[in-house]
């Protein structure tokens, strides 16, 4: 990857250091939240929220907590805390000054936590490695955790999700990926995204989504007949976006630059710009009804190719319909 390119993704200002991929090992993977993130105001919130819950919780120990991200890390905090809370005592000691006695520290304390929310290891959304590197994601999964099962009365904001760049050192350079992190639940009807009808299809009918399927990759294969392209696998085909770029060209009368897209896409990041070109075509057009992510499109979800073509369908078959329809004696 590109240093410039990797300063405009996480969004660094100039003089800061991006990561430098001898800091990575081979393999490894390190977390990022851009400033857009950071200045999120529910993400801002949900740390304040979760700031003076602590305090108060630990007033009578005369400890304050100034940032989540960086007096967390070491255990201390969280030993106190997790003591008050749960009313019991660890055995760990309450000074730890060597990196590997706070790790050893750390490590006695979420494990009484894990046993606390009856989480195995690897259900966690944390861990020591990631607590002790002062991963703010980890430290706010885990907060929240705590507040829920201690404190279930205590007001998080709802539906708290910010964007995340991992970077990840491969043999071919640094690759990014983003994705979106979940921190709390939605609460209300009002913050549930809403339901569509696949949701419904797939729920109460799942032996209609094959005829409905079929009706789909028909109606398909009539409109790009013209262009000597048929689909047989609505599941599959649609996952590298080229032709559903077609489609969209085809139905939507756009002309799309061969330069605007990859006609042989070879990497997922090729497929994933396709597919994210088509779905912000869709939306400008008023097209998706529910949101769709094009990762799911890339990575050939049924129900996610399927809310895509459906608006397509309903729009051209009902127009097909109107146009067919004899029109009435004028008056």
């Amino acid at each position: 990857m590109e240093l410039e390119s990797l300063y405009d993704l996480l969004q660094l200002p100039k003089g800061v250091e991006p990561p430098a991929e001898e800091m990575l090992s081979q393999g490894g993977k390190k977390r990022y939240l851009p400033p857009t993130s950071r200045k999120d105001p529910k993400f801002e919130e949900l740390q304040k929220v979760l700031m003076e819950w602590i305090n108060t919780t630990l007033l009578p120990e005369h400890i304050v907590v100034r940032s989540l991200e960086e007096d967390m890390f070491d255990g201390l905090i969280l030993h106190h805390l997790f003591q008050r809370l749960a009313a019991l005592k660890l055995e760990a000691e309450d000074i730890a000054l060597t990196a590997a006695s706070q790790k050893h520290k750390l490590t006695v304390v979420l494990e009484a936590v894990n046993r606390s929310l009856q989480l195995e290891e690897r259900q966690a959304k944390w861990s020591v490695e990631t607590i002790f590197n002062k991963d703010l994601l980890s430290t706010l999964h885990l907060l929240v955790a705590l507040a829920k099962r201690f404190q279930p009365n205590l007001s998080l904001p709802t539906n708290v999700q910010v964007e995340v760049i991992t970077i990840e050192s491969t043999k071919s350079g640094l690759k990014s990926e983003k994705s979106v992190e979940q921190l709390t639940e939605y609460s209300t009807d009002k913050d549930q995204p809403p339901k569509d009808v696949f949701d419904e299809l797939f729920k109460l009918a799942p032996e209609k989504v094959n005829a409905v399927k079929e009706a789909i990759v028909n109606f398909v294969n009539q409109k790009l007949d013209r262009l000597g392209l048929s689909v047989q696998n609505l599941d599959t085909q649609f996952a590298d976006g080229v032709i559903l770029l077609l489609l969209i060209g085809q139905l939507e009368g756009f002309f799309l630059h061969l330069k605007e897209f990859y006609l042989t896409p070879n990497s997922p990041a090729e497929m994933l710009h396709n597919v994210t070109l088509a779905l912000e075509l869709l939306k400008d057009e008023g097209l998706l009804s529910c949101p769709v992510s094009p990762e799911d499109i890339v990575n050939k979800d049924a129900k996610s190719t399927l809310r895509v073509l459906y608006g397509l369908f309903c729009k051209h078959t009902q127009k097909a319909h109107r146009d067919s329809t004899p029109r009435g004696a004028p008056n």
